[in-house]
């Protein structure tokens, strides 16, 4: 569904992203991971349409996505919760959803509707089901906790209907009780719908529990590719994020 092939940007003297090609199977969870600067960020706005390419492709059902506005990317099927939660701050939580849903269905002279049709009504509860806000309904969206303010940003993502979701850093700034319980509602999340999901994480303790294939960036680069357990072992990714097994060992949950 998603193939990404010699996608490479610079800015000024700075190579951020040199040659990266990469395979995301139809319906599978994958992380993206690297040390700070390894242009996992960069990666994402490449791929979703926020910046675009010097050279390489970004493939999705087929047709190259290079030169399409975010907009029209997120149109196609793909969508993305950012690092920094977007949101609607003076809408409730399911106002803020049946604002994204008529906007997905084209329906602009909805959004501020009292009433939303039943189909989109539905819609809005199933995911505020989904992301664990259905007691948050009525909650103005700058109310919110952090840890329920990012879970909305997900639920707007996935108002979107989309085939592909991405997620950029969805436990930053977190303690670790939210962290799971965000974790958590992700992998559920990828196990009712079966899209496919890209996620940029710094804890590798949930990189390790949740992802099928990991795939790791240096310098914008990738430095190595394969399952949780081939990445943990590789010798080129301990040097890496760390440079000696001792620390492996700490960072990495190895006993």
């Amino acid at each position: 569904m998603l193939r990404v092939e010699h996608l490479s940007k610079s800015f000024g003297g700075v190579r951020a992203t040199r040659d990266v090609s990469i395979d995301f199977p139809d319906g599978s969870l994958t992380a993206i991971i690297g040390p700070n600067g390894a242009g996992k960020t960069t990666f994402f706005n490449l791929i979703s349409g926020h910046i675009r390419p010097d050279a390489g492709r970004v493939l999705f059902d087929g047709a190259d996505l290079v030169g399409l506005s975010s907009l029209e990317v997120v149109r196609r099927g793909m969508t993305r919760a950012f690092q920094v939660a977007s949101l609607f701050p003076t809408l409730t939580v399911e106002e803020a959803l049946a604002a994204a849903v008529a906007s997905r269905r084209r329906q602009s002279w909805r959004v501020l509707a009292r009433f939303p049709l039943p189909d989109a009504r539905a819609r809005v509860e199933e995911v505020m089901e989904l992301m664990g806000l259905s007691g948050q309904a009525r909650v103005l969206s700058r109310n919110l906790s952090h840890g329920d303010q990012k879970l909305l940003d997900i639920g707007l993502a996935l108002a979107l209907e989309p085939k592909v979701l991405l997620l950029d850093e969805p436990t930053a700034g977190m303690g670790p009780d939210e962290r799971w319980r965000m974790i958590g509602r992700v992998q559920r999340l990828w196990e009712l719908k079966r899209m496919t999901v890209l996620f940029i994480e710094h804890d590798m303790d949930i990189v390790f529990r949740i992802a099928q294939a990991v795939h790791v960036l240096k310098y914008g680069a990738v430095l190595a590719q394969g399952t949780p357990d081939e990445i943990r072992r590789n010798p080129d990714v301990i040097d890496a994020y760390l440079g000696t097994d001792h620390q492996l060992s700490a960072a990495f949950g190895e006993a």
